[in-house]
This record gives structure tokens, C-alpha cells and sequence, in this order.
């Protein structure tokens, strides 16, 4: 008599894990702690079938992705949001079951419990502040059997498979050299660089590869750091009144670049202090009020990366991860692309 395979998706609901893990299991890879993987082991037993066929799980079965993005702020994480909304039919064709959860990014913590809670998926594409608890949850997930990507901001040190989104460095290196070669050669300069007390690695990233070319390449250019922009708009126009005042620059300022958020209120403050479209401003991402503000001269270049692409891509590298795909995380990434009045799509 022949024994019939149980199916992994059967091992994983006796077992209570994921079906990625039993994946893991049954192909020796690492990443599982020897609990869950004794767990595994004592389904398969208590099933009491064959082993189930290695390398490809299964081609019919939903899998059960999440993308995880903070709930804090509009802008940008809201764009993502939207384009991951989009793509949810081409996901259905592909056997995906996508959720998306905006977790409270105020409270490094909270987000990391709450993160932590979603080991019964297989897997997870992840927008997150870089801290440890959120190190600590995303290795918790990955040896419980998730598969982790980070998307558009890294979080460098964890356990997680790979990193999918555009150079933040490099982006921020492409800001320093736009903005240095519009600037006086023979004379000294004065450059705000706006952040908010970020915990973003990319936004971190731009800063650093902005400060890294005007110290190489523009050494006549002063970077006046200001790193506690606040996140919404009005905040932002209050605090770029005071901090870009003609009587807090001694006059001198000749250009903007601003890593993350709220560039509209920033311009606002900017056109109250009598500042002309000839000062350059630099921002990020092609949101409906930076189009607006290309448009009128408000800001001179936008630095912005194919967040579609970047959300099919997270998605391609999960699938093949649990597909157990040799060359699973072969992907290009998006380049950095720069946007002006006069090339907007």
C-alpha cells in the first residue's frame, strides 16, 4: 500500500506555523530555532504520511503576504499605501493574499510588538524605523519561518533576506552635487540641510551622502544642519520661519535640501522671507503637491524612485523565497530618478 504525502500546508496548521517554516524544515535551511523545527518534525509524525516533495511547497495554495508601513505621516508612506492597493488584482492572479498594516511608528516599541505578532504569515515586506526593538522582531520572525524584505528603508544588522528601494546614499550624494554646482565657485555658501529626528536609515542615508559631496567637492559650501524638522506641514512652516530667516542665515542662504517630509510648508516659509525661485530646492518623491510645486518653481529638482516597481519586486523576491527559487534575490534596484518642471510625465 502507498503512503499519500501530507501537504505542507497541512503541517503547518498541525504544527501552528507558517508554511514557509515547514519549508525551512524540510530543506534544511537556516533560520529556524530547534523548537519550531521539533514542532515541524511531531506534525509530519503525528500525520503520518510521506514527506512531502522538497524545493517547490506548493503552486496553488494562497500565500499570505503583509507589507508593513508606520502609520504615522502622509506623503510618501501614504503613496506607497495607495500603489500597493493598486497592484492587489495582479496579486489575486498570482495566488497572493496581501494585507497591509500601518503600524505606530511614535513608539519604536509598540511597532515592534506589533510587528512581532505576524509570524503566521509567509511573508513580509517591511517600511520600518531603525531601532532595536524592530532588529530584535523582524530575527523573531525570520527563525519563526517569515520570510522579511525591507522596502525603501533598510534596517541593517537583522536577520532580514534583503534590501528593495533605490540608494538612499547615493541620493542623497546626488542632492550634494545638484545643489554644490549651482552654487558661487569663489565665494563661501551657505546650504540647509533639513531632517526631522528621523529613525529611518534612508533618511539618515541621504543626509550623510549630501554632507559627504559638499565636504569632497564643495568645500566652499557650509551645510547648516537642521535635523528637527517637525512631520506635518503647518509644524514645518513654523519652524522653517524661524530657522531660515534671513536674521538666523545672516542672509547668506543659497539652497535647500530636505530628506523627508513637509517641503510644502517649508516653501512656504521660504516665499514669506521673500526668497525667489532662483534659491535651489531639493526634496524627495513625486507626490501631487511636489508636482505642483515643480510646476511653479517652487522647488527645482525632485529626486524620486519607481515605488511601483519597488512594491512588485518585494513581492516577485517573497514568492520566491517560498518557492525555495535558486536566485531568489537576484533583483535590480530602482535608480535614483531626477524630476524637473521640464520633464514631469
Amino acid at each position: 500500500m502507498t503512503t499519500t504525502p501530507v501537504t505542507i500546508t497541512k503541517i503547518a496548521e498541525t504544527a501552528g506555523v507558517s508554511t514557509a517554516t515547514v519549508d525551512r524544515v524540510l530543506n534544511n535551511r537556516p533560520g529556524v530555532n530547534p523548537a519550531t523545527v521539533r514542532k515541524v518534525r511531531e506534525a509530519m509524525a503525528a500525520l503520518g504520511g510521506a514527506a512531502p516533495i522538497r524545493g517547490r511547497p506548493r503552486s496553488t495554495s494562497n500565500y499570505r503576504f503583509a507589507f508593513v508601513l508606520p502609520a504615522a505621516r502622509l506623503g510618501f508612506f501614504d503613496l506607497v499605501d495607495r500603489v500597493i492597493a493598486q497592484a492587489a488584482g495582479d496579486f489575486r492572479h498570482q495566488h497572493i493574499t496581501e494585507v497591509t498594516h500601518r503600524l505606530p511608528a511614535v513608539d519604536p516599541q509598540a511597532f515592534a510588538v506589533e510587528l512581532g505578532k505576524l509570524s503566521d504569515l509567509d511573508g513580509i515586506a517591511l517600511l520600518a524605523p531603525d531601532v532595536p526593538p524592530v532588529k530584535l522582531a523582524i530575527n523573531e520572525l525570520v527563525r519563526a519561518g517569515v520570510h522579511v524584505v525591507t522596502l525603501f528603508s533598510d534596517v541593517p544588522g537583522s536577520l532580514r533576506e534583503t534590501a528593495i528601494g533605490a540608494d538612499s546614499r547615493a541620493a542623497g550624494r546626488t542632492a550634494g552635487l545638484l545643489l554644490g554646482r549651482s552654487l558661487p565657485r569663489e565665494q563661501q555658501s551657505l546650504c540647509a540641510l533639513l531632517s526631522p529626528a528621523t529613525r529611518y536609515a534612508a533618511e539618515i542615508d541621504r543626509r550623510i551622502g549630501f554632507q559627504q559631496v559638499l565636504e569632497e567637492r564643495f568645500p566652499l559650501a557650509q551645510a547648516l544642519r537642521l535635523f528637527e524638522l517637525p512631520e506635518s506641514e503647518d509644524e514645518a512652516y513654523e519652524y522653517a520661519r524661524g530657522v531660515l530667516a534671513p536674521a538666523a542665515t545672516g542672509g547668506r542662504l543659497s539652497g535647500i535640501y530636505n530628506v523627508g517630509p513637509c517641503s510644502f510648508g517649508v516653501a512656504r516659509a521660504l516665499a514669506e522671507h521673500g526668497y525667489g525661485h532662483e534659491l535651489v530646492f531639493i526634496a524627495h518623491d513625486l507626490l501631487e503637491v511636489h508636482r505642483s510645486m515643480l510646476l511653479s518653481g517652487a522647488l527645482s529638482y525632485l529626486l524620486h524612485q519607481d515605488v511601483q516597481y519597488a512594491v512588485t519586486a518585494a513581492t516577485r523576491v517573497l514568492r520566491a523565497l517560498c518557492d525555495g527559487v535558486r536566485g531568489a534575490l537576484a533583483i535590480n534596484n530602482p535608480r535614483i530618478e531626477i524630476l524637473t518642471a521640464e520633464n514631469l510625465a
